[in-house]
């Protein structure tokens, strides 16, 4: 082996050992469909400045949400009640008793000029609060100078060079920041051991921290504006909820939990164990698949897909991230899609091997590292506007969004690191082999694949006139559009809101029965839980009292006598600054996607991916509505799993089309456009069928927890298949009438540009002749 190869191998061998040891020795977090977790209800109170109505109460719940994921749980549920009230879920809680201790605080952070020793009758008095400081002395204090609002970012930390102990650090927003400076150089006025020298921190009415400024701070100076810490007799628990509390921000409304009780999960045994049984299924399929199509490379590369799948799940539970059934079938889908860089190389061998014609082992090396070479551009880019976009939607995005950017991101690395290390390691050993190199029907690269023999011998001219197909996609789009306007979006109950009963039954029954009972009776969209002893709790959308009443009815023939214990209206659990959270951060991703691929690539190829993306989206949505089937969280999820997809597909087609651009610019576009298609149709036939394996499983077996999920995904999946191939490269052809850009430059391996008559050299090639 060589000594690149050696250092893979190791270095693959160690982070699967470590990726292993996580996998035995931690337990995931599960999600409330699948472990249930803890159900409280906050009840919402009128403040001096506030009313609890509607409006306040929905600004409460978004601070809770920020407050709650700083708590580290992920993929809570928080819906409006009422006009006053909050139900929270919380899953996996280890300590619920603290969550609610930590979520029903105020928080309302001020700072306040000291105005010297305070006495009890100088308390209630216009002119600021009589508070006792950490020792219990009473400090007479000036009006609030700047709040909570004010700080823009809070974090605990241990600070041993000073002594300090546990102290939470304080970034202040540019406003605020000026008047802290200010605040704290009027108090440097003062001489050393004035009270008036002192800076009160206060939280919730109560003096947490009350230090004196520096005798190295000028009068009318202060400290910088851009940071301060708060100092105090904190224990490492104490310092982090004051810093998460401070981060998450005040609420709005005080509120009080009046009801805190255990709910079971909302999917039974049942749909969890089938939706095993179809991802198991699917995942076999797909390694099955790859090793039929590349003999014994695929096999390896299967092997390499079951290393990430390792991998990532580790990194999954090591992160802490919330499980629920249709991140794990995600989690199984992006097996299938990561088999998209082993393609990649593996067809990229095959020319170059067909180029060389040669049938030894040493011609078979040397074609399975140029392969790996040539893709490298293409994997790059490709998951380069991958991680874009994941980094965004974890920076911008809030609640399910954010744990979506961050599940994508553990992905792509995770595949990145299984194709180019792991399923490297291994093709280059076994390509050293006289036996693999030997036997073309072994080896799967020596031997073109049937899809690229086919499109050989037929030599397709698909670009002859472009406009046909985007008349084509336009019409898709119309077609779309109509369903959306005519049919309308059926929204499901986390974007609209919607009711709450919960029931009584004189037996028992599972969440599996109740489901299959309901949905008999026309209520599949409706949520199953159990809620304390035995009862049912039913979440959906709008219902009328005609509609309650069949619901019960349903429910009474599989629980005989059932009595309504709770019936509430319900707000959206995805409210309206999560969804313009959500929007914003798609926005913004498609944007710096848009500039990365014009840098990388061209400004037509880069206007040409981001219409692709928007036909994707529009057809998806747009299918959706014909078919009557719900927009939910799950919808999401599949919807943003596409918009990678898709890009992705298009960053593909277009790295070829740059690269044969390269080589012959003297030839038209539309050539080189068709000439790469073709090159590319076996990589896109193979990945998506990858994929498709998976997903076809997961809709006839996954059952009805899954269909909608695998539904979206299989559309979306072909129609960005097409959008790749026959809507972005039109498009992109149609700009380039209009453009002035000279052809890209070809460049060499150290990427300096060369003439249109220069060879490659061999890299088993050391360049000494006789």
């Amino acid at each position: 082996m060589t000594r690149a190869t050696t250092v893979r191998a190791v270095l693959a061998a160690a982070v699967l050992l470590v990726s292993v040891l996580i996998t035995l020795t931690m337990s995931p977090r599960l999600g409330l469909d699948l472990q249930g977790g803890t159900r409280m209800v906050l009840q919402a109170k009128d403040s001096a400045t506030a009313k609890a109505d509607r409006e306040s109460t929905d600004r409460t719940l978004e601070v809770l949400r920020r407050r709650i994921d700083s708590l580290g749980v992920s993929e809570p549920t928080l819906t409006r009640s009422g006009e006053d009230r909050i139900i929270v879920e919380l899953p996996d809680v280890q300590d619920p008793r603290k969550a609610a201790e930590v979520i029903g605080r105020t928080a309302q952070l001020s700072f306040h000029a000291v105005r010297g020793p305070g006495t009890e009758q100088e308390k209630g008095k216009a002119a600021g609060p009589t508070l006792p400081d950490e020792e219990g002395r009473l400090l007479a204090l000036g009006q609030a100078r700047l709040t909570g609002a004010g700080v823009k970012d809070a974090g605990a930390s241990f600070d041993a060079q000073q002594g300090a102990g546990w102290t939470v650090a304080l970034d202040f927003h540019k406003d605020a920041g000026r008047d802290w400076t200010r605040l704290t150089g009027e108090a440097a006025c003062h001489p050393a051991q004035d009270e008036r020298r002192r800076v009160a921190i206060v939280l919730d009415d109560r003096v947490i921290s009350s230090p004196q400024v520096a005798p190295s701070v000028g009068c009318n100076v202060g400290l910088p504006s851009g940071s301060t810490q708060i100092t105090g007799s904190f224990g490492a628990a104490e310092a982090r909820d004051l810093a998460l509390l401070i981060k998450g921000g005040a609420l709005p409304l005080p509120v009080e939990i009046v009801e805190q009780r255990t709910v079971g999960p909302t999917l039974g045994a049942a749909a969890i164990d089938a939706s095993a049984r179809a991802a198991l299924i699917g995942a076999a399929a797909t390694a099955l698949f790859i090793t039929f199509v590349y003999r014994l490379f695929g096999a390896l590369a299967a092997t390499a897909l079951a290393a990430y799948g390792v991998i990532s799940y580790a990194a999954l539970v090591a992160l802490g991230v919330t499980l629920t059934l249709p991140g794990l079938a995600g989690f199984v889908l992006a097996i299938g899609m990561a088999v998209d860089a082993n393609v990649l190389v593996f067809e990229r061998a095959r020319e170059e091997y067909a180029e060389r014609s040669g049938r030894s082992g040493r011609s078979l090396r040397s074609a399975m590292t140029a392969g790996f070479r040539n893709a490298w551009s293409a994997v790059a880019d490709s998951n380069v506007t991958t991680l874009i976009a994941a980094g965004l939607l974890f920076f911008l995005g809030s609640g399910p969004v954010k744990g979506f950017g961050v599940t994508l991101a553990i992905g792509v690395l995770a595949s990145m690191f299984s194709a180019l290390v792991i399923a490297r390691a291994l093709t280059e050993i076994a390509s050293r082999s006289r036996f693999v190199g030997d036997y073309r029907g072994v080896n799967g690269i020596a031997r073109p694949g049937r899809v690229r023999t086919w499109l050989a011998r037929r030599d397709p001219r698909l670009f002859r006139s472009p406009r046909r197909w985007l008349l084509i996609s336009t019409a898709l789009i119309a077609v779309a559009g109509l369903g959306i306007v005519v049919r309308g979006v059926d929204l499901g109950v986390e974007f609209t809101g919607g009711r709450l009963v919960e029931y009584s039954t004189s037996r028992p029954v599972d969440v599996e029965t109740a489901r299959t009972v309901l949905a008999g009776a026309g209520f599949g969209d409706a949520e199953v839980t159990t809620a304390g002893a035995g009862d049912l709790s039913v979440r959906t959308g709008d219902l009328d009292n005609h509609e309650e009443h069949a619901l019960r009815a349903a429910l009474a023939e599989a629980g005989g006598d059932t009595t309504k214990v709770r019936d509430e209206l319900i707000g959206p659990s995805l409210g309206d600054e999560l969804r313009r959270n959500a929007l914003i951060a798609l926005a913004v991703a498609v944007l710096v996607q848009l500039a990365y691929l014009a840098v990388r690539f061209r400004w037509t190829f880069a206007l040409a991916s981001v219409a692709a993306l928007l036909h994707d989206v529009i057809l998806l949505v747009g299918a959706f509505a014909w078919l009557g089937r719900t927009v939910d969280g799950i919808f999401l999820a599949a919807l943003l799993t596409v918009i990678g997809y898709s890009v992705n597909d298009s960053v593909v087609v277009f790295d070829r089309v740059r690269e044969l651009w390269a080589k012959a610019r003297r030839e038209s576009v539309t050539t080189i456009a068709n000439r790469a298609v073709l090159q590319t149709v076996p990589r896109t036939v193979n990945t998506g069928m990858g994929a498709l394996f998976i997903l076809v499983a997961l809709a006839v077996l996954g059952g009805d927890s899954l269909e909608d999920f695998a539904l979206a995904l299989l559309i979306g999946i072909c129609v960005g298949t097409y959008s790749s191939v026959l809507t972005a490269v039109p498009v992109a052809l149609t700009l380039e009438k209009r453009a002035k850009t000279p052809p890209p430059a070809r460049k060499r391996a150290s990427g300096r540009t060369s003439g249109a008559g220069a060879k490659r050299r061999d890299p088993l090639d050391n360049g000494a002749r006789v």
